[in-house]
């Protein structure tokens, strides 16, 4: 071997250690721009890869609920489970069972999911259905939502008397579908 091949052989050798130690940093890197982009990623997003799918839901004051995800907004997404619909504000669930490892990121969704939970709420009120209200103490109320205000909603129990249901106390809405 001539020295020009030594040399050569030479600049080939540390033209490859320095490209392992490049591959290698820029791993590191790629690992840690992964990692802060993943806190961008709420709740909402994951549960909206998850549509149309099999999910379970741990709710504060309710317990275990499952079914398939229809719709989800930022603030609420609704179940369907047998022959019953659930109503469930994300700031109510604790768990999520069976998500999507995918998410979606909100500029993606549809103009429908930017609708409140109070937009939820007053469908349930225009159709006069009958709901199991919960609340995140553990208690169940019956009725019929009748109006839908901004932090509230205004319900008339099976006795007869007006209750008034503090969005940020809602654990879940239990509707029979129709």
């Amino acid at each position: 071997m001539t020295w020009e091949e030594q040399l050569f052989a030479l600049f080939d050798d540390l033209e490859g250690q320095a490209e392992a130690l490049y591959d290698a940093e820029r791993e590191a890197e790629v690992a840690d721009r992964s990692r802060a982009e993943y806190q961008q990623v709420t709740l909402a997003s994951r549960l909206m890869a998850s549509l149309d799918r099999e999910i379970g839901l741990e709710v504060t004051g309710l317990g275990a609920v499952r079914g398939r995800l229809h719709r989800v907004s930022a603030e609420w997404c609704l179940l369907a489970a047998r022959a019953q619909e659930w109503i469930v504000p994300l700031a109510a669930i604790s768990v999520v069972r069976d998500a999507s490892p995918r998410s979606v990121p909100e500029v993606a969704w549809s103009p429908l999911t930017r609708l409140g939970l109070g937009s939820a709420l007053r469908r349930l009120a225009e159709a006069e259905e009958r709901c199991l209200v919960h609340l995140d103490d553990g208690s169940r109320h019956e009725g019929r939502f009748t109006r839908v205000g901004a932090d509230f909603a205004e319900a008339v129990g099976d006795h007869g008397g007006t209750l008034l249901v503090a969005f940020a106390r809602l654990a879940a809405v239990q509707s029979r579908t129709s």
